[in-house]
């Protein structure tokens, strides 16, 4: 099982923690979020039901191409490129060469925990 942490940051908060840890003023520690989110909302739309049931369908059926992907999903093939991207970007899915230079998704990750602190201040 290969879990991924997620965590919720406004940009200014990201960045100062980034900035701490470049500067050697803050180290990430293990268990720290990979992946930052700038809302709940953000990760909703990311992650709803009907994305997390496509990563399931990614993981199941481990598509050659995404025109097999969106015949298997019933999505539009524009749709689903623009909404893989977005996942790629978050780590969520890797987008590598299939057969014959295709893009074949796969996907990174069996479990997403999100870390949610109830204080807006990230702490040090």
């Amino acid at each position: 099982m290969t879990t991924l942490k997620i965590g919720i940051a406004n940009y200014d908060q990201m960045k100062e923690r980034t900035m701490a840890i470049a500067r050697g003023e803050l180290k990430a520690r293990r268990g720290d979020p990979k992946v930052w989110f700038t809302s709940i909302e953000s990760v909703a739309k990311v992650l709803s039901d009907r994305n997390r049931a496509l990563l399931e369908l990614i993981a199941e059926s481990k598509p050659d191409s995404l025109t097999e992907l969106a015949e298997l999903s019933g999505r539009r093939k524009p749709n689903l490129s623009r909404t893989l991207k977005t996942m790629a970007n978050y780590g969520l899915v890797r987008l590598q060469k299939g057969k014959r230079g295709q893009i074949a998704p796969r996907v990174a990750y069996t479990d997403i925990v999100l870390d949610l602190p109830i204080y807006t201040k990230l702490p040090a």
